[in-house]
């Protein structure tokens, strides 16, 4: 039986969510200017860092819905 501890999932707010999307891609203007620059791993990272933006704004999408529904 797996141990209930690592069951749990802690729940952020939509608001800690949504600013933690707006950190990420704060943290990554600096890249996407090198990029603009023509540095090639530069826009590696910016593409690492929009994949995962992507999946944060799924989540978002995801807590949304489902306080709507539990309301």
């Amino acid at each position: 039986m797996a141990n209930n501890a690592s069951m749990v999932r802690r729940v952020m707010s939509v608001s800690d969510m949504v600013q933690g999307m707006i950190d990420e891609l704060t943290a990554v203007m600096t890249d996407a200017g090198k990029h603009d620059g023509g540095n090639s791993a530069a826009g590696t990272r910016v593409r690492k860092a929009m994949q995962a933006v992507k999946g944060s704004a799924q989540a978002v999408r995801l807590q949304v819905q489902n306080d709507k529904n539990s309301r």
